[in-house]
């Protein structure tokens, strides 16, 4: 085969492969349909990847199979974690993802230099800016869901003004080698500073608004392999990347709208710092408690059950046991259905994936929304695992650092229950007044082993 009709080959698969692409994104919207998308995405990728493979200009497959095996070797034990590790992992792949854009970009630079055209520098700039703070912010942000850094925010007087600073340097670095191309000693320079900022961008960011920049990584992973694509002149890479970049920003806006704040405070609010004021009036404010002997009792007289999941289901990873909980009470004739918050947990969407993976039914799975409306006339609303997502003071006090939040109204069902294990503060830092109302009753345990006696009580096995 010739070349030119080689190429025109190459090109019509990449717009295959790019349907591929969007018709994935698509699928992924629904949890009908997840599986499906998921599917598509992967055999789209595959499909973009052979045909980059007959480009003519790629000459040294050695390379790319040695690579291929040591990234095989990497990812597969990745893809075996539990549950629970998903949002880490998924941080992760952020980061490997914006490293490997950005090693691309250092290497085409080095390539050329000195003598980078202009536009090609500014291309090549913003994609190894993007793509190294991407990777350093992932990897905070691994390191805060594996708890291995601290969760709560990390913050100091003029810090805002100190990271803009570290941003404007970066691009003033890359502004620099635009006019001075032969200015092959302000690179490296600018690659570190574009690393540290990475780090002071998620450092300050607390656990509460982890899913929201789970999903801004994956806007700037997306965007940083755009630019790759402008750079390498990839056609495939551009639409992938613009598609993944696109998806994951109009993600965090739909997740920042749910929690009625703005980017600006996501990234510079410092939220999730323990507030003073609360702290020393939690235990001084007395709590009803009950036995799972006594919530299954409340739950088998009830005719509409509500039950709201959130980090603490998956910490104790809970689902199956949830699932155990909703076949009895299906069978007994209880309606029940669960209300899923859109930031709940650490990852979007995280709640449908575990409630999926223990085969919940999909029509029971009810957004924030369409469940508020009903919960007046529920008669229990189980809340496993959910802090700073159904406390109320985001509708009454207006000194709340998530007031004008949307929360999952459990207060207004005819009795709440709370699976918790202690009286602890939520990612937020803040007291949960739900917790002290008279229709309220903690079940104080590990969610896991709560669920699991509850469901041997409802069985007849607990006697």
């Amino acid at each position: 085969m010739n070349p030119a009709d080689l190429q025109q080959l190459i090109d019509v698969t990449y717009i295959l492969a790019a349907i591929g692409f969007i018709l994935a994104i698509k699928w992924l919207g629904s949890p009908v349909t997840a599986k499906r998308g998921v599917l598509i995405g992967e055999i789209a990728s595959a499909v973009a990847v052979v045909a980059t493979l007959f480009n003519p200009e790629v000459d040294q497959y050695k390379w790319i199979i040695i690579t291929l095996i040591i990234g095989a070797g990497v990812g597969f034990p990745l893809g075996l974690v539990k549950m629970t590790a998903v949002p880490q992992r998924t941080a992760l792949s952020h980061a490997f993802g914006a490293l490997s854009a950005a090693l691309i970009g250092i290497a085409e630079y080095y390539v050329s230099a000195p003598h980078v055209p202009k536009f090609q520098m500014a291309e090549i700039g913003l994609e190894v800016i993007i793509g190294s703070l991407t990777f350093t912010g992932s990897l905070i942000a691994a390191g805060k869901l594996q708890e291995i850094l601290p969760q709560r925010p990390i913050t100091y007087k003029g810090q805002n003004i100190v990271s803009l600073a570290v941003l404007a340097a970066a691009l003033g670095l890359m502004i620099a080698l635009v006019i001075h191309p032969d200015f092959t000693y302000l690179f490296p320079i600018m690659i570190g500073v574009a690393l540290l900022f990475g780090i002071m961008l998620v450092t300050p960011i607390g656990g509460a608004d982890m899913p929201t920049v789970i999903s801004l990584l994956n806007s700037y992973a997306g965007f940083s392999a755009a630019l790759l694509g402008f750079v390498l002149s990839n056609k495939v890479l551009i639409v992938a990347g613009a598609l993944d970049g696109a998806s994951g920003f109009i993600l965090s806006v739909i997740m920042c709208k749910a929690m009625n704040r703005s980017f600006t405070n996501v990234l510079f609010g410092a939220f999730g710092q323990v507030q003073a004021s609360t702290a020393g009036t939690k235990e001084e404010r007395a709590v009803k408690s009950a036995s799972p002997e006594d919530a299954a009792g409340i739950l088998a007289a009830a005719n509409k059950v509500v039950i709201v999941p959130g980090y603490g289901m998956a910490v104790a990873q809970a689902q199956h046991k949830v699932r155990e909980l909703y076949d009895i009470l299906t069978k007994k004739g209880i309606d029940v259905r669960f209300g899923i918050h859109p930031v709940a947990g650490r990852m979007p969407g995280h709640m449908n994936v575990l409630l999926a993976e223990a085969d919940i039914p999909y029509e029971r799975l009810m957004e924030m929304d369409e469940i508020n409306g009903d919960l007046p006339q529920t008669d229990v609303a189980l809340v496993i695992g959910a802090n700073d997502v159904t406390n109320p003071a985001a509708r009454s006090d207006q000194s709340s650092p998530i007031f004008g939040m949307p929360i999952i109204d459990v207060d207004k069902a005819r009795t709440v229950m709370v699976i918790k294990r202690s009286m602890a503060a939520g990612f937020a830092g803040i007291d949960n007044p739900l917790y002290y109302l008279d229709n309220t009753m903690m079940l104080f345990g590990d969610a896991k082993k709560f669920v699991s006696d509850i469901v041997r009580e409802l069985s007849g096995g607990g006697h």
